[in-house]
């Protein structure tokens, strides 16, 4: 009963928060004046002739109000559910959100079309899935949470914090964070709680929303080299470890497909035919791989080139959820650092706080039953309630890592996944964007929940992590509404 409450508590501060955001665009853009007002040029799609009229609309000035409001990014999502990819730079958006809002455009929302306009009927679409999207992603990280941290209180502050991130203007606007963070989460999950097949497909599908999707196979990845380990070493079944490491590429491999499809669709449409001097540079590489092209090409991405001078302005923008992910990292690392350079394999470990075991819902680690997905959700509820009112009296030993909290061994995975895109976003991006690119991260908020609850100046920094939260709301939903630089 708890849990469902404290569910229904995260539903109504992920809603409230959407609401607060949607009236913050809605207010800056009666007040102030964009910056740009080219996002709502709409000429014809390429296949269309130049000629062709657009029919009346009853809301003229409605139809207005949206189509200003699709504004830096939202343009290329919009535009390619309207036309498709018409130019090589609209292929670095990937097209699992264009497709949705096509679907929803031309169903649900189709009689919506002569009162507003076909454009202004797509950017509706994008921003019901983005923020109906975002609160079902916020219930999945407190369900997550839970798994994790074993900890209602913990998981419900957790989840709050993620309703209020700093990057939240862009999980209210047709962007694609939204719909990753549902996926990339919810198939965490889901993997977390012992189901094997279906995370795999979110994760792909997750791939097909952003290009760092495929950074989920990791999971699958510690996953199987944990098992591989447990059955060799623990169990003494060596003939079970190829079938866990098998079963582990399997699912890695299921998880590229869609982001290499999309680079093969690419490379059909814009290579294929075509004679080789006519060919792009990269049509002719050994790998031909039309997103890295696109990232170096046109926004200039790469290893150390945004190091400059003129870009110290965008490192200090990004500082604040750089400086939180560093010492989420660094906490981690401090509480186990032998645990955390031997990569969770530390033999001195108890068999049932190895991470293969949490990473199996509690059941045998290269257990492959058949058990429906239902069943084992309704078991790891009761595990977890039995989890939490034996850790709550449990202290661990100085050489055994928590097995519950965020410094336990289960968030090991999740650190690894966190060290690396704060890497990515910190040398090889362009790092303003870090503040949403690291924002569907679990540690982060899971660290900012461990600090309101630790003594000392933890408390402080933690109501300096709610005041950088609140500020970059404001600032974001101002600046990025009308068109102004901010991530």
């Amino acid at each position: 009963m708890a849990e469902t409450n404290y569910s229904r508590t995260v539903i109504q501060y992920a809603i409230s928060s959407r609401i607060l955001l949607l009236t913050l665009i809605v207010l800056w853009r009666s007040l102030l004046n964009p910056y740009d007002t080219s996002a709502s040029i709409n000429p014809n799609c390429l296949s269309i002739s130049s000629e062709s009229t657009k029919p009346p609309i009853i809301f003229p000035s409605v139809a207005s109000a949206i189509e200003d409001s699709i504004v830096w990014d939202s343009v290329y999502f919009v535009r390619i559910a309207q036309c498709g990819y018409e130019y090589e730079q609209t292929y670095a958006f990937f097209p699992l959100l264009p497709i949705l809002i096509f679907l929803l455009s031309n169903s649900v929302f189709w009689p919506l079309i002569p009162v507003i306009g076909y454009r202004a009927v797509l950017g509706l679409s994008g921003y019901v899935i983005s923020n109906v999207a975002f609160v079902f992603a916020a219930l999945s990280l407190y369900r997550l949470s839970l798994v994790i941290l074993k900890d209602p209180n913990a998981s419900l502050r957790a989840s709050v914090l993620f309703c209020f991130n700093p990057a939240s203007i862009f999980y209210s606007s047709i962007y694609s964070e939204s719909l990753y963070a549902l996926l990339s989460i919810g198939g965490t999950y889901l993997l977390m709680s012992g189901v094997n097949n279906v995370p795999a497909l979110l994760f792909a599908l997750s791939g097909s929303v952003r290009s760092n999707g495929v950074l989920n196979a990791g999971y699958y990845g510690f996953k199987a080299l944990h098992q591989s380990y447990y059955a060799m070493y623990v169990k003494k079944r060596p003939h079970l470890v190829l079938k866990v490491l098998l079963a582990g590429a399997l699912r890695c491999i299921c998880i590229f497909i869609p982001f290499l499809a999309f680079q093969a669709y690419g490379y059909y449409n814009i290579c294929h035919g075509r004679n080789p001097e006519e060919m792009r540079p990269w049509c002719k590489a050994k790998i031909p791989l039309l997103y890295g092209f696109i990232q170096s090409h046109y926004w200039g991405v790469g290893f150390l080139q945004y190091f400059q001078l003129k870009q110290i302005p965008n490192f200090l923008l990004a500082s604040p959820v750089l400086s939180l992910a560093f010492c989420s990292i660094l906490s981690y690392w401090k509480a186990d650092p032998e645990n955390f350079f031997l990569l969770g394999f530390r033999t001195t470990l108890k068999k049932k706080y190895t991470p293969a075991f949490l990473f199996s819902g509690g059941e045998e680690p290269v257990r492959d039953d058949n058990h429906s997905a239902a069943k084992k959700e309704a078991i790891n509820v009761r595990r977890r309630q039995k989890s939490i009112s034996q850790d709550r009296s449990a202290s661990p030993s100085k050489n055994q890592i928590s097995v519950s909290g965020y410094h336990s061994a289960i968030v090991l995975p999740f650190v690894f996944h966190l060290s690396f895109m704060t890497a990515t976003a910190f040398f090889v991006m362009h790092v303003q964007v870090a503040t949403r690119f690291l924002s569907p991260s679990p540690p982060l908020y899971w660290f900012a929940s461990y600090l309101m609850t630790s003594a000392g100046k933890s408390r402080l920094w933690a109501h300096l992590v709610w005041a950088y939260a609140a500020s970059y709301i404001l600032l974001g939903s101002l600046l990025f509404s009308n068109f102004y630089p901010f991530t």
